[in-house]
């Protein structure tokens, strides 16, 4: 209680009692379920010039440069 006296917000007024309720007033953050292109497999592709290679785990298709015209890739 903020002042030691017992008053506070009522009860299922606090934290983790919003909007997104389902995960305990918790959403699930933009890396959790199952879009397209999450995950370990996949490819980078070059929005300029339409070249692909593989992605690699912990490597970002951003910090990649394409090999044909150096731009950087995103992920397919």
């Amino acid at each position: 209680m903020p002042r030691g006296d017992g008053t506070g917000p009522p009860r299922g007024s606090g934290p983790g009692t919003g909007r997104r309720t389902g995960a305990g007033g918790r959403s699930k953050g933009r890396t959790a379920g199952t879009r397209p292109g999450a995950g370990p497999a996949g490819n980078c592709i070059c929005p300029n010039c339409g070249a692909r290679v593989r992605h690699h785990v912990g490597i970002l298709c951003s910090y990649i440069g394409c090999p044909g015209c150096g731009t950087a890739m995103v992920r397919e």
